[in-house]
C-alpha cells in the first residue's frame, strides 16, 4: 500500500482540532505512546533546526533515536526516521495494511473525519515503538494543545520563537498563540525555552499549573561568537568551543536550547559525552534552511515562510552576502501571507527578483500576483518564471552572484 495514495483519502483540515482520534487508536494500538522517552518541540521558528540539532547529538551519543519532522521537501518518509534512516516504503507498507484496518472501524463508529497528519502520526508513533527507540525527537505539526504528537507526554518540552503564524487557526495575537503551543507542557517534566515578551509568563504560568521544572537558555551566555562559510563557533556555559554547521545567528539561540535540554537529559542520568554535543552540533544538517545547493555557482535554498523566518532570512544575507549580487527565486504558497513576504524581501533595491507560482498552481499564489504585490515596492529587476526554469538558469550559472530559492 502507497501511502500517497492512501492519504488522498483523508482531509487535511485542521478546524476543531481535538485528540479524541488519537487517544482511540492508542488504545486499540497498546500505547505505543508510552513505549519511548519524547523531547517535544513546538514554535513559530527554530523548531526544526532545534530538532535537527537534539537528534544530532544523541545519535552520536549512541542512542537509538527516532525523529518526526514536516513538512517534508519530496516524499513522506522524510518525516519519520531512526538514528538518520527514512522509514522504508515497504516499512510503511506493512504498516498501512495494520493501520488501516483500525481506522476503518473508527470511521464506522465515529463522525469525526481522521486527518491526514493523524495517520501519519500514528504510523510514526507505532514505527518508533516497533524500533525500540530511546528518545524521540518530535517536531509538532501546528500549534500545541490539540496537535495530534501532543498524544506524547515529551519527558522535555521545548518552546522555540514564537511568532505570527496559522493565525486563522491559533489566534491572532502572540498570546493566544504563546497559550497553544503551552500545550505540549506536561506534569512533573521539564520545559526549555529563552526569554520572549508576552511569551515567558504565559510558559511560566502553565508550568507553575503542571509542577514543570522551567529552563531558561540565558542568551547572554553565548559568548566568544565568531564565523566563516562553515561554522559559527560560540561557548555556552559549560560547553566551550562549539560549532555549529549551520549557519545565522539566530540558529545560536537554537543551540542554547539544544543545549539546555542536554544539560537536562545529563542530570537525569543520561550519559552524553560533550565529544557527542561537539560532534552532533559540527555536523548537524538542517535541510532547506540557509541550505547550500551548489557552490558554483552558488545556489541557497530556504523555506523560510513567515515574516520571522523572512526577517532571519535578511539577516543572514545581511551576515554572510551584503556585497554579493543577489536574485531571488520566489514562490508563495496559498495559506501564508505573501503581501508581507513580498514587501519584505524587495527591501533589497539591488538585486534580481524572479516570481514562480511554484511546483502547483493550486498551493502556491500565481506568480502574476507576486509581481503585481513587488511592483508597488520596485520597478526594475521583477521578473516571470516557471519554477524549473529559473533553478535551471541558476544552476547554469545565468545570473551573476549568489542565487536564493525562497519557497
Amino acid at each position: 500500500m502507497k501511502l500517497e495514495e492512501y492519504l488522498s483519502k483523508f482531509t487535511i483540515v485542521t478546524r476543531d482540532p481535538n485528540l479524541d482520534a488519537m487517544k482511540y487508536f492508542m488504545e486499540k494500538f497498546n500505547h505505543p505512546e508510552k513505549k519511548t522517552k519524547f523531547i517535544h518541540i513546538a514554535g513559530t521558528n527554530g523548531k526544526g533546526s532545534v530538532c535537527e540539532m537534539i537528534n544530532s547529538i544523541l545519535v552520536n551519543a549512541g542512542f537509538t533515536v527516532g525523529k518526526y519532522i514536516s513538512p517534508h521537501l519530496i516524499k513522506y518518509n522524510e518525516r519519520i526516521s531512526v538514528n538518520n534512516k527514512q522509514i522504508t516504503d515497504q516499512e510503511i507498507s506493512d504498516l498501512l495494511d495494520v493501520i488501516s484496518k483500525k481506522i476503518d472501524e473508527y470511521s464506522k463508529k465515529h463522525d469525526t473525519i481522521i486527518k491526514e497528519f493523524e495517520v501519519i502520526t500514528l504510523l510514526a508513533l507505532l514505527y518508533f515503538a516497533e524500533k525500540e527507540c530511546d528518545f524521540v525527537v518530535l517536531e509538532t505539526g501546528l500549534g500545541g494543545t490539540y496537535d495530534c504528537t501532543n498524544i506524547a507526554d515529551g519527558m522535555v518540552s521545548i518552546i522555540t520563537d514564537i511568532g505570527y503564524d496559522h493565525m486563522d487557526i491559533l489566534g491572532n495575537t502572540i498570546e493566544k498563540i504563546a497559550n497553544n503551543k503551552a500545550g505540549i507542557i506536561k506534569k512533573d517534566a521539564d520545559t526549555v525555552m529563552y526569554f520572549q515578551e508576552k511569551v515567558t509568563d504565559i510558559i511560566k504560568e502553565k508550568c507553575s499549573k503542571e509542577n514543570n521544572t522551567l529552563h531558561l537558555a540565558d542568551l547572554s551566555e553565548i559568548k566568544n561568537y565568531s564565523y566563516d562559510k562553515k561554522f559559527q563557533k560560540i561557548d555556552y556555559k559549560s560547553h566551550k568551543d562549539i560549532l555549529i554547521n549551520l549557519k545565522g545567528k539566530c540558529q545560536t539561540y537554537n543551540a542554547s536550547l539544544a543545549l539546555e535540554t542536554i544539560d537536562i537529559l545529563r542530570e537525569k542520568g543520561y550519559a552524553i559525552s560533550e565529544e557527542a554535543v561537539k560532534k552532533g552540533l559540527s555536523t548537524v544538517v538542517h535541510k532547506a534552511r540557509f541550505e547550500t545547493l551548489s557552490e558554483n555557482p552558488e545556489i541557497i535554498f530556504d523555506g523560510g515562510h513567515n515574516e520571522n523566518a523572512i526577517k532571519n532570512l535578511k539577516k543572514m544575507i545581511e551576515q554572510y552576502y551584503k556585497n554579493d549580487k543577489k536574485t531571488y527565486i520566489i514562490s508563495v504558497l496559498k495559506s501564508k501571507d505573501y503581501k508581507t513576504l513580498i514587501k519584505l524581501l524587495t527591501e533589497d533595491k539591488n538585486a534580481n527578483f524572479i516570481f514562480t507560482s511554484g511546483n502547483s498552481e493550486t498551493r502556491y499564489v500565481p506568480k502574476e500576483e507576486l509581481y503585481n504585490e513587488a511592483k508597488k515596492y520596485l520597478n526594475k529587476n521583477i521578473y516571470i518564471s516557471n519554477l524549473n526554469e529559473a533553478v535551471e538558469n541558476a544552476k547554469n550559472g545565468k545570473y551573476k552572484g549568489v542565487t536564493f530559492i525562497v519557497r
